[in-house]
């Protein structure tokens, strides 16, 4: 075996403070041609897929799954569709302040836990809300988007022949090799450095390489320790995200083999035939090899391989964190998972709970329903009931749904589970890791939130599109909303604020909306 060879020091990288954010990097080389690692033969259990047929005639082309359920994807005649957990489809509309219309849609990438940049060949749009807004950025980028990912800082990453470029804070920045744009990526993901950093990995040149951030704005593009084989080359990536007590890990698909690098290094995986595409969501990862798909449950560390689907070639179009992959199966379009998942509104995996008490509801699949929902949290077991499923419960008026209150926990990592379970003992669980950090400081509309209104939400919400919050009154009366949707990532539009931010709006409603 050939000595692997060292891969070179980093070169720090800062945002500069231009118009157009700019960084340097020196990009460090590092794909060795050691010899194969070992084997972990992977031994797929056959199950009966569960599946959802959509309403809808999808293109095959990537779309955006949401962990609640639905998604935004292209119809088979190019218009863009969002649709819901059951397959019907939902709202969604062109804004009326656009300038132009979407036009066909070439494919969409996911921005965030409920929000997607949807590219058509008149331009690229957010997907919010039941809206398709453009981007302040929009002419800067233009089309051609490769991949998206977003790192556990929060940023989104955007792949594209013009380079790499990241959204923060609604500012878009370019990163940049020696001053020249990091252009040529063929496909990226996120997920922890060897060093356990938070990472975003990507595919260039030939060779697999890794941007962390060493410090609040400073960057590092390293090489990696890849045991990629002389002549090999890497087709897709896909990042797992942490969960509870494990951490993320990286999944890398080459023209030869599937890699996959975690705490104990990197090792290949042997499936029962080499996979064409590879998707990720949460803990979750799917490949497609030919007609047959494959999936893996990183909690369980078990393999499954989907059987009783229709008849037909399959493409993957996009995947979730619930377990669940949407794809187009000859002519039809349908959700698949090994079980009939909940989902869950009012937490997203990942979340920072920074509040007391959370409105959270469990919401079904369609099929046989089950003879009892639970949320499980610590050593609480809490059945909830339909139709509401409110981990709660219900106000006194018996309509209501009523905050469950997190009060009890430690500040830290947890765990939420929802669990259905069935009359014939069976069961399907959806396991939400997030952040509890309580409440310690009292923000002020004055102080706090006003620069963020100014900042970020001032352009769209003093008369329009958006409704006015251009007063500390109408920040008060709309507190709620405005919490819910910085909560979700569903604003601002032109990108979801940092966690620090989203924590200090969360924390001045919690403590009373003061002025």
């Amino acid at each position: 075996m050939r000595p692997r060879p060292r891969h070179g020091s980093p070169t720090v990288a800062r945002f500069l403070p231009t118009s157009l954010l700019l960084m340097s990097a020196v990009l460090s080389t590092a794909c060795g041609e050691d010899a194969p690692p070992g084997s972990d033969p992977a031994k797929p259990a056959v199950f009966t897929a569960h599946q959802v047929t959509t309403a809808q005639s999808l293109s095959a082309v990537p779309g955006f799954a949401d962990q609640s359920g639905g998604g935004i994807f292209a119809t088979a005649t190019g218009e863009a569709v969002r649709l819901r957990l059951d397959g019907t489809k939902a709202a969604l509309a062109a804004h009326p302040k656009n300038t132009a219309a979407p036009g066909s849609v070439r494919a969409t990438f996911r921005l965030g836990p409920h929000s997607a940049l949807v590219e058509t060949d008149r331009g690229l749009f957010l997907a919010d809300q039941g809206w398709l807004i453009e981007p302040l950025w929009q002419e800067v980028l233009g089309t051609g988007i490769v991949a998206t990912a977003q790192t556990a800082d929060g940023a989104a990453w955007i792949a594209h022949p013009k380079g790499l470029f990241q959204i923060q804070g609604g500012v878009l920045a370019s990163l940049k090799l020696s001053g020249q744009p990091l252009s040529g990526i063929t496909t990226m993901t996120a997920a922890p450095a060897e060093d356990g950093l938070a990472g975003l990995w990507f595919a260039r040149e030939g060779k697999l390489n890794v941007v962390v951030a060493s410090a609040p704005g400073v960057y590092q593009v390293r090489g990696t320790d890849a045991p990629l084989a002389g002549g090999e080359t890497v087709r897709a990536l896909a990042g797992l995200s942490a969960g509870t007590g494990a951490p993320g890990e990286v999944w890398v698909l080459t023209s030869t083999r599937l890699l996959r690098r975690n705490t104990d290094g990197w090792s290949t995986v042997s499936l029962p035939a080499l996979p064409e595409q590879l998707l990720s969501a949460g803990r979750y990862l799917w490949a497609r090899a030919g007609d047959r798909l494959f999936t893996y449950d990183a909690d369980a560390k078990v393999w499954g391989s989907a059987e009783g689907l229709p008849s037909g070639s399959v493409v993957l179009l996009a995947a979730d964190e619930s377990g669940c992959a949407w794809a187009r199966v000859g002519e039809q379009a349908l959700s698949i998972s090994q079980t009939p998942a909940p989902r869950v509104t009012g937490m997203h995996q990942g979340m920072l709970v920074v509040e007391d008490g959370l409105v959270v509801q469990a919401r079904l699949p369609p099929g046989t329903a089950p003879k009892s929902v639970h949320f499980q949290l610590e050593n609480q077991d809490v059945e909830a009931t339909g139709p509401a499923f409110s981990m709660g419960g219900l106000e006194a008026d018996g309509e209501t749904l009523k905050a469950f209150s997190f009060s009890t926990l430690a500040p830290g990592g947890h765990t939420l589970n929802v669990v259905s379970r069935f009359e014939d003992g069976s069961e399907a669980r959806r396991q939400m890791p997030f952040l509890y950090q309580p409440l310690t400081t009292v923000p002020s509309w004055a102080r706090d939130i006003r620069p963020v209104h100014e900042a970020r939400c001032a352009k769209c919400h003093i008369t329009s599109p958006g409704r006015p919050l251009n007063t500390y009154e109408l920040w008060k009366s709309n507190a709620q909303l405005i919490n819910a949707a910085v909560r979700d990532l569903r604003m601002p539009a032109d990108g979801p604020l940092d966690p620090q931010g989203i924590a200090l709006i969360q924390r001045w409603v919690s403590s009373g909306a003061l002025p």
